[in-house]
Parts: C-alpha cells; structure tokens; sequence
C-alpha cells in the first residue's frame, strides 16, 4: 500500500503520513527496491488507533501512547490511558460540585446589598475571603467593580456581588479561574439562570463526547495490540 493509498483511505494527505511515520505514531515500513515504502494493514490499523486516541486524549498524549506501544513498553501505555480516565473522572467530580454548588447560591436566602456599594474589603468579609482574592479575579475579568470618582477607590454593587458569590462557590467546586470567568461572563450576557443551566449542560456534553471517544480509542488500540502480539510471535 502507498502512502497515498493510505491517505486516501482515512481522508487525509499523503504528506501527513509521512510526518506520522516520520514522528514514530506508524510502526517501521519496509520499503520497495526504489525506495517508496510499503504499507500494510498493520499500518492502517495504527493509524486508525492514533487518530481515534487523538479524539480523546489530544495529540501530544496520543503520540506518547503510540510511541510506548511501538516500541513494546505497554506499561507506559497503559498508565497514560488510565490518567486520563482519572483526571475525565476528577472532572465529572468537579462538575457535580459546582452544579450543587450553584443549586445551593439559588435557593439560599443572600443579604441583599442596600444603600452604597460595598468596599473590597466589606465584599471580602461578606465572602470570607482575603481582598487580594477578589482583586485577582478582577484580572480575571471575573469582577467588574465601578471605581468612586473622587477616590478611586473600588465600588461593588448588587451585581458585582452577586458575581463574587457564584464566583467562590464555582472556586469551591474546583473550577480553574478561567473556567469561572467564562461562566460569569456568560450569565452576564444571558442575564438569569437559564446560563447556569446551559453552562452546566455544555460541560455534561463535552464530558460525554469525550468518554465516548476514550473507549472508541481503547476500542482501536486493543485491536492494533492484537496484531502487534500476533507479529512478535511469528
């Protein structure tokens, strides 16, 4: 089989097999007598079991993964398969948290703020939290705090409070500071819970496309494994 065929077959270009058999992903070609190589079924499978582990693990891990498993050290490929079903399970974890988390801000019965905004350290006390905290995910874009004209001091009000509270109970959860941005960003633009909701079942689906993917990836890899074993021992 020529390179072309191979490309051909997955929807891919002739110079991208190239770079995988260059990068290791494809196990060693045997080559013609003017020097083309030669592909084989083999060849295939391995490169149907590295595009199916890139969907779920990304390339760089799937490369690692391929590397090990070309060069016999299943081990290492074994161990790069189970952390990321740990770190997808940490996150299914996280999610849950911060879903409850947020179930827990909407029934609660908060303060309202009344009279002048809150200073950053009256928000902290509220929060209990150092200001510093609060000053960060200003950085963020997580906070947007008017500033007094006079003194330039920072003013929270009503909504910018309310974002500071969904802000630490997403931070409890276990959600990266960009997460959370991104997630108060959203309400803002959306203006109720219906952002939550859409938030949090946008992160489910990614979660399940992504265990989907993890088992159609294991699914390619024990069959490549297979042949692999049935090689070595002829």
């Amino acid at each position: 089989m020529r390179p072309v065929d191979l490309a051909r077959e997955h929807g891919l270009s002739a110079q991208a097999i190239r770079n995988y058999d260059a990068a290791g992903i494809l196990p060693p070609a045997e080559r013609s007598e003017s020097g083309y190589r030669r592909y084989t079924s083999f060849h295939a499978q391995a490169l149907r079991t590295f595009l199916a582990l890139r969907s779920g693990h990304g390339h760089r891990q799937a490369t690692e993964i391929m590397h090990a498993t070309n060069r016999g050290d299943t081990e290492s490929a074994y161990r790069l398969i189970d952390a990321a079903h740990v770190a997808l399970l940490a996150e299914r974890d996280t999610r849950l948290e911060v879903a409850t988390a947020l179930d827990a801000l909407a029934t609660a019965t908060s303060t309202p703020v009344r009279g002048r905004p809150l200073t950053v350290g009256e928000l902290a006390r509220r929060l209990g939290m150092h200001p510093a905290t609060l000053r960060t995910w200003e950085t963020q874009g997580i906070l947007r705090p008017d500033r007094d004209r006079a003194t330039g001091y920072r003013e929270y009000g009503p909504d910018c409070v309310r974002d500071a509270e969904i802000a630490r109970q997403l931070r409890r959860g276990g959600c990266p500071l960009a997460q959370v941005a991104r997630f108060v960003d959203s309400l803002r633009t959306a203006g109720g819970a219906g952002a939550s909701t859409a938030f949090l079942d946008s992160w489910q689906d990614r979660l399940t496309e992504r265990s989907r993917a993890l088992l159609a990836g294991a699914a390619q890899l024990d069959t490549y494994l297979t042949m692999l074993e049935r090689t070595r021992q002829t």
